[in-house]
């Protein structure tokens, strides 16, 4: 099931996305599908005609997780990790499809990063590997945008990860997929600059989601950002960056020089 929040000029809506392509469209429901009961409202709004927004923003956090992926370590002279390497983005830095990427002058060296984004669905803390799985509300795209110089400068990674519009979500949440092995491809202008599958992470979504879930409580509506694989690069004010995961569906964003 792919879950949509969407505008189409007045308050954000959510719906359940019908069809593919140009036939696609959405069934609104009432509710809020991460908090309480929904219910369809019968009202079918075509997907052409709708804007849609980032399908979460979380009310608790987004935990993003560095060096998961082998090739991606390797590209930027790491070792790889023993235990998840976790940071925290805030909820400002969210945008949605479409949305530009507003880079700041704090920075001039700015990278995309494509990613499996897992949204959790129900609080939970400590959980088995082997139950991991069942606290998981669905799977979004996300570009883990980041600040490589001040990545490189500051200790921490709150600037270089956390700016505001650092964090794109979309384009909406695929309830049903296997994550084992999809393919995340990532399109800079049209070229393709990452292409890998999640069967290549170091630590599997089963394993991050339990050893978050060992460092902090996890409410309804937490992100977790899996990691990118190799291939990340620069962006330059006017580009356009395009994630695909497999399953999911694109997640696009302009880039702009504030």
């Amino acid at each position: 099931m792919r879950i949509a929040r969407f505008t189409t000029g007045e308050e954000p809506r959510y719906g359940v996305v019908q069809g593919e392509g140009e036939e696609a469209w959405i069934a609104e429901v009432a509710g809020d599908p991460l908090y309480t009961p929904v219910s369809g409202t019968g009202t079918r709004v075509e997907l052409a005609d709708a804007r849609l927004l980032a399908p979460v923003i979380p009310r608790s956090k987004i935990i993003g997780i560095g060096r998961n992926y082998a090739d991606h370590a390797k590209e930027m002279g790491n070792d790889l990790p023993t235990q998840p390497l976790m940071f925290l983005i805030p909820n400002t830095a969210v945008v949605g499809p479409g949305d530009p990427v507003v880079m700041p002058d704090l920075t001039q060296e700015v990278s995309y990063e494509g990613e499996l984004a897992v949204i959790i669905g129900r609080i939970c803390k400590d959980v088995p590997e082997e139950n991991a799985l069942d606290v998981v509300f669905g799977y979004t795209c996300a570009n883990d945008v980041t600040a490589r110089d001040l990545q490189r400068g500051d200790d921490q990674w709150a600037r270089a990860k956390g700016m505001d519009t650092f964090c794109p979500l979309g384009p909406w949440i695929e309830t049903d997929l296997d994550v084992d092995d999809v393919r995340i491809v990532t399109r800079r202008e049209g070229e393709v600059v990452q292409d890998g599958t999640t069967a290549d992470m170091i630590f599997d979504v089963r394993q991050l989601i339990a050893a978050c879930s060992r460092a902090f409580t996890l409410l309804p509506g937490d992100v977790i950002l899996t990691g990118t694989p190799a291939g990340v690069g620069p962006v330059e004010s006017g580009q356009r960056v395009t994630i695909e995961i497999e399953g999911i569906g694109e997640l696009s964003n302009p880039f702009l020089r504030r």
